[in-house]
């Protein structure tokens, strides 16, 4: 590790805790005695407030209120900073005004140099969504669904929720307990169990009418939440692995209870369990033209026999 990204780093470390000593930064970044001193007496110097302890167990705590240095970032750190705003652009995050405030503060921050930097990675770098003829940081063009900052804001005080959703014109509410909050093909999707149900369902939030605390009686406790779901994961039946294909065929289209887990960092292979209601001719018919609309990028792991049957009597249409 360089010098000022290691500097920067016990910084950080420093402003999270109340009391260390030198011993502790020797382990935690694995350095010599003598370099830890120099990384204190270079921190000292940059402004940050330290008062030294002496005895046995002396060490270093930072000065209560005092203001701390200015949060310097590392060439590489604002370029990772800047190209996490150009993908996220035009995806309906939340939070979009805070998001421009924080790009404009970032701007600020940087040496004319940097700024040049990221004018030229501007230009250079577009990202799904992006508009290439106005490829700008502080767009607000990608407003998400008004009651998203709403449902998030709940969701940090009580995963228990009461929603109405508008399925064909007609509101119905639902008792859940949510358990992701997700953003899939420029759709927000609430993962969540439904307690009347008692099973997992997937809820778009663009269909989201109003969001509240769920009424206490109607809660189950965490564990048992999880007890039930990991019951019916027993029932999983369809599991396939996929390839960068049929990953791609997927995002444009899938069921909402359908999802894959990738299985590499590049995103380029991913594994695909579910569970088919081979008993609904409607689910079986449908999910068997969905398999044949991912193509040949998979690989069967397990497959209950009326899709296999399915798969061969739509093959046997195209190929008598």
């Amino acid at each position: 590790m360089k010098k000022v990204e290691r500097i920067n780093t016990i910084m950080r470390y420093i402003n999270n805790r109340a009391h260390f000593t030198i011993s502790e930064l020797m382990q935690e970044f694995n350095i010599s005695r003598s370099t830890a001193i120099r990384d204190i007496r270079d921190i000292e110097a940059m402004g940050m407030p330290l008062v030294a302890e002496a005895g046995r167990d002396g060490g270093y705590f930072v000065m209560q209120n005092s203001v701390l240095p200015v949060v310097r970032f590392t060439d590489n750190e604002v370029k990772a900073l800047f190209i996490a705003f150009m993908a996220t652009r035009n995806q309906q995050l939340p939070y979009l005004k805070s998001r421009q405030s924080l790009a404009e503060k970032l701007l600020g921050l940087i040496s004319e140099n940097q700024q040049d930097d990221l004018v030229l990675l501007n230009q250079v770098l577009l990202f799904e969504g992006t508009n290439p003829y106005n490829p700008d940081i502080l767009n607000l063009s990608d407003l998400p669904h008004p009651i998203l900052e709403k449902l998030i804001q709940i969701l940090l005080l009580d995963r228990y929720l009461s929603i109405s959703i508008e399925e064909a014109e007609v509101v119905k509410s639902y008792s859940i307990y949510l358990l992701h909050l997700y953003h899939e093909n420029g759709l927000w999707l609430i993962d969540a169990f439904d307690f009347k149900e008692e099973k997992k369902q997937i809820f778009p939030v663009d269909h989201l009418c109003d969001v509240k605390p769920c009424e206490d009686k109607e809660r189950l406790s965490r564990n048992k939440i999880l007890e039930k779901l990991n019951k019916q994961k027993e029932e999983i039946n369809l599991v396939l692995e996929l390839g960068q294909k049929a990953i791609a065929q997927f995002k444009k289209y899938h069921p909402l209870k359908v999802s894959i887990s990738y299985t590499n960092p590049y995103q380029t292979t991913a594994i695909l369990k579910t569970y088919i209601n081979v008993k609904s001719y409607e689910e079986l018919t449908e999910m068997t033209n969905w398999l044949l609309f991912l193509g040949d990028n998979i690989k069967v792991r397990e497959m209950p026999e009326e899709v296999s049957e399915g798969f061969q009597e739509r093959l046997h249409l195209f190929y008598p």
